[in-house]
C-alpha cells in the first residue's frame, strides 16, 4: 500500500476516510435525486424507458420520410421563387432600357422625317423641292 496513506491514517486515525465516504455517499444521493427529476421529465422517459420502441420507429418511417420529402420540396419552392423574382427584375430592366431605346429612336425618325431634313438629305442626289403644287390630272373615260 501507499506509504503516504499508511503516514495520514495513523496521525489522523480513520476520519479523513469517512470524510471521503461521507463526501461519497452526498454525491451520490444528488446524483440520484437529479437523475430522478430527469427520469420524471418527458425526455427522461423518452430515453430512459424506451417510449418509443423499434417497431413504432420503423412504423413512423414513412411518415417521417414523408415530412422530409415536404421539407425539401418547400427548399426548392422557394429557391425556384427567389429565382423567378431575379429573373422578372433583370426582364423588367431590360424592358425598361428598350422602352428608352425606342423613344429615343422614335424621337430621331421624327426629326430625320421632317421635310426640311428629308430636304437637306436628299440636296446631294440632285433632288430638289417641288416649289409649284402638283397639277391634277383628270380622265376621260370613254363611253360605249
Amino acid at each position: 500500500m501507499n506509504k503516504f496513506r499508511e503516514d495520514i491514517d495513523e496521525e489522523f486515525g480513520s476520519e479523513p476516510e469517512l470524510k471521503v465516504k461521507s463526501e461519497k455517499i452526498k454525491s451520490e444521493k444528488i446524483k440520484s435525486e437529479d437523475d430522478k427529476k430527469f427520469s420524471e421529465t418527458f425526455i427522461g422517459k423518452f430515453f430512459n424507458e424506451g417510449v418509443i420502441s423499434k417497431e413504432a420507429a420503423t412504423d413512423a418511417l414513412p411518415f417521417l420520410c414523408f415530412l422530409a420529402l415536404l421539407g425539401m420540396i418547400y427548399i426548392a419552392n422557394s429557391h425556384f421563387a427567389v429565382n423567378n423574382v431575379r429573373r422578372i427584375d433583370k426582364l423588367n430592366k431590360e424592358v425598361k432600357e428598350l422602352r428608352w431605346e425606342y423613344k429615343s429612336l422614335k424621337a430621331d425618325l421624327m426629326f430625320k422625317s421632317k421635310l426640311t431634313e428629308v430636304a437637306k438629305k436628299v440636296d446631294t442626289l440632285g433632288i430638289k423641292e417641288l416649289i409649284e403644287p402638283p397639277k391634277k390630272l383628270i380622265v376621260k373615260s370613254n363611253e360605249y
